[in-house]
C-alpha cells in the first residue's frame, strides 16, 4: 500500500512545475513538506538524493503510522458514517471544504419500534439509530425495508421522511 502513496508523491513531485505547486500551506505534515521542497532544486543529482531521502522518511512515517493518508472518498465515508453525531472539527482532520459536508443520507430501516414518547426508534441497514423528537404523526407505521431519508435542518437538528411522508425531527442515538 505504501509504494502506491510513494509512487503517486514522486509524480506529483516530479511532474508539477515549481511554479504551479503552491509552497507548502500551514497543516501540511513536514514529511510531505520536506519532499516538496526537493522539486525547486536544479541540479539531477541534487534533486534524486533529496527525493530518494525525503520519500524513504515518509516511507517510514507511513510504516510507523506517524502519518496516515486518507483520499477524499474515505473521508467522505468517514463523514457520513458520523452523521447525526455532534463531533468536534478535530482539527480540520477531515477537511474543511463545505463540498464534503455529508447534507443528507438515505437509508432503509432495518427494524422500526415504538419509543417511550410515543414517536419511532428506527435502527437503519446501515447501523446507525435515529428516535424521533417531535410528536409529528407517521401515517404509515415504517416497516423493514421501509426507504428513508435524514436530512440536516435547522439549529443542528434533523429531519427523517418515510418514503414521501411528512418529516419528522429525529436526533442520532446509536
Amino acid at each position: 500500500m505504501a509504494k502506491p502513496i510513494l509512487g503517486f508523491f514522486l509524480f506529483v513531485a516530479l511532474a508539477l512545475p515549481a511554479n504551479a505547486r503552491p509552497a507548502a500551506e500551514a497543516g501540511t505534515p513536514k514529511q510531505i513538506a520536506s519532499l516538496l521542497a526537493c522539486r525547486p532544486l536544479t541540479d539531477p543529482a541534487q534533486r534524486l538524493a533529496c527525493l530518494d531521502r525525503e520519500l524513504a522518511r515518509l516511507e517510514s512515517a507511513i510504516a510507523a503510522k506517524n502519518l496516515v493518508v486518507v483520499d477524499r472518498a474515505r473521508v467522505r465515508e468517514a463523514k457520513q458514517g458520523l452523521f447525526g453525531f455532534s463531533i468536534p472539527s478535530f482539527g480540520g482532520l477531515f477537511g474543511g471544504s463545505d463540498e464534503d459536508d455529508v447534507k443528507q443520507v438515505d437509508g432503509t430501516v432495518a427494524n422500526a419500534s415504538r419509543n417511550p414518547e410515543g414517536g419511532w426508534t428506527v435502527r437503519l441497514a446501515d447501523g446507525s439509530t435515529w428516535t424521533q423528537t417531535d410528536d409529528t404523526p407517521v401515517a404509515l407505521a415504517p416497516k423493514r425495508g421501509t426507504k428513508v431519508i435524514i436530512k440536516r435542518a435547522a439549529l443542528g437538528s434533523f429531519k427523517l421522511n418515510f418514503e414521501n411522508q411528512p418529516s419528522v425531527r429525529v436526533k442520532r442515538i446509536g
